[in-house]
This record gives structure tokens, sequence and C-alpha cells, in this order.
């Protein structure tokens, strides 16, 4: 048995604990901590001290990571830029090479169990947040655009004309964005008839 530490050793044990906390709590996390406390309670909690305090760290560890708090919330708005539209966008593309198999995918995307779920809790969030806050809103509005300009352009690849493309395009995004704030909305059934119509409504051949 080892013999009891002295208070000098138990001190200095708690500031090298202190330091390899701070080192090991990676900016990502930070941003996780701030996105869920965004969704669960709202931007007005998003707090430096609050933070701190859910992740059992000091202030200071949040300053090794970001200049202020500013930098934190861009930091998440860019986050979820990249999860939410960038790697999806990328992930659709790399999984078919037929638009109409991308277009399907897409319309899929609400149904994708606690994932998706998640990413519609995470967006309501956002999108309460844009609707008092010109960055947040800037964000969502970006993000939108990147969203229908890439389902457009799969339905300028099945022969759509530009502005025909772009009506689709919108139509189906705001069917996938109802869908996934509305999906508690009927039977799974029901949802899985929704999106039949819609495909068959939208992929069909273009008017002319």
């Amino acid at each position: 048995m080892h013999p009891a530490a002295t208070r000098p050793q138990r001190a200095q044990r708690r500031v090298g604990d202190a330091a390899a906390r701070r080192e090991t709590l990676t900016r990502e996390r930070w941003i996780e901590a701030a996105t869920e406390v965004l969704v669960d309670h709202g931007i007005d909690d998003v707090r430096v001290d609050r933070l701190a305090s859910e992740l059992s760290v000091t202030r200071g560890s949040f300053y090794w990571h970001f200049r202020d708090r500013d930098e934190l919330l861009r930091a998440v708005l860019q986050s979820w830029r990249e999860r939410a539209t960038e790697q999806i966008t990328a992930r659709l593309q790399g999984a078919h090479r037929d638009p109409r198999a991308q277009l399907r995918d897409v319309l899929s995307l609400p149904f994708r169990g606690r994932a998706a779920a998640r990413a519609a809790r995470i967006e309501l969030a956002l999108r309460a947040w844009a609707r008092h806050d010109a960055m947040a809103r800037e964000a969502v509005a970006e993000a939108d655009a990147s969203r229908i300009d890439y389902i457009g352009g799969l339905f300028e690849l099945l022969g759509c004309t530009r502005a025909q493309a772009r009506q689709r395009a919108f139509t189906l995004y705001g069917h996938v964005v109802a869908e996934s704030q509305l999906g508690a909305i009927g039977s799974s059934s029901e949802r899985s008839s929704r999106r039949k119509f819609v495909e068959q409504l939208l992929l069909g051949r273009p008017a002319r």
C-alpha cells in the first residue's frame, strides 16, 4: 500500500489533472457542448460559464481554444454547415451517380432514425436563433441556398430547364424540411405515402 499523499502532492496532482483535461478537451468538444445547450435550452444559455460547468473545466480551458463567445458561435454554425450540408451532399453524390437515385436519397433523409431526429432538432434550434440574429440568419440562408442548388442541379441533369429545376428543387426541399419538423404527424405508412407522392409528383418528366 502506498503512503498517503501529502497536501502539496495532492495539489500538484489536481493541477496536473486540470492541465491534462484542458489538453484533451478539444475544440470540437466545446462546439458539441454548445450545440447541445443550444438545442436543449436556446441560444441565450450558450454561455462560457455554463459550458465550462457542463464540461467540468474552468473558463480558462475555453480560452485555450476560442478568443470569445462570438468565435465559438461562428464555429457552431460552421460545424453545422459542414456536417449537415457539405458532408451530406458529398455522401449522396458518392453513393450514386444517377441523379434520380440521389433525389430519392434526399427524400429519405427525414426517415433515417435517431440521426435524422437529432439533425431536425438542431435545425429547429438554429432557425429559431436565426430569427433574431444576423449571423445565424446568414448561415441558415447559405445552407438553404446550397442545398437547393444541389437539388436543382440534379433536376437539370434529368432534363429540366433551369427554371423548372429551381421550382422542383424548392418544392422537394420544402417537403424534406417540413417532413423533418412535422414527422410526428401521421403514421409511418402515411409518411411513406407522402414521400412516394412527392417522388411521383416531382420525378416525372419535365413539363413542356
